[in-house]
């Protein structure tokens, strides 16, 4: 599973780094980074909402406080 992070500058301000920290403590809690790559790249056209995250392409758009929960429903049900 690939996990695609927006760290352009206006998902930076919306908290993209809080995110980034928060999947990695969460990957690493759960002892899955042998099955989730966690990538950062730059604008992903879809600025409106929060923070740009794609899970194999899908999009979600994460704040730092919804992370965990995005965590729970969309990633470790696919695994």
């Amino acid at each position: 599973m690939t996990i695609t992070i927006c760290i352009g500058s206006s998902c930076h301000l919306k908290g993209s780094r809080q995110v980034v920290e928060e999947l990695q403590y969460l990957i690493s809690q759960n002892d899955l980074k042998d099955k989730i790559d966690l990538k950062g790249t730059f604008c992903m056209n879809n600025c409106q909402n929060g923070v740009c995250v794609t899970v194999d392409d899908t999009p979600y758009s994460l704040t730092p406080e919804n992370t965990n929960e995005f965590f729970e429903n969309e990633v470790l049900k696919r695994i």
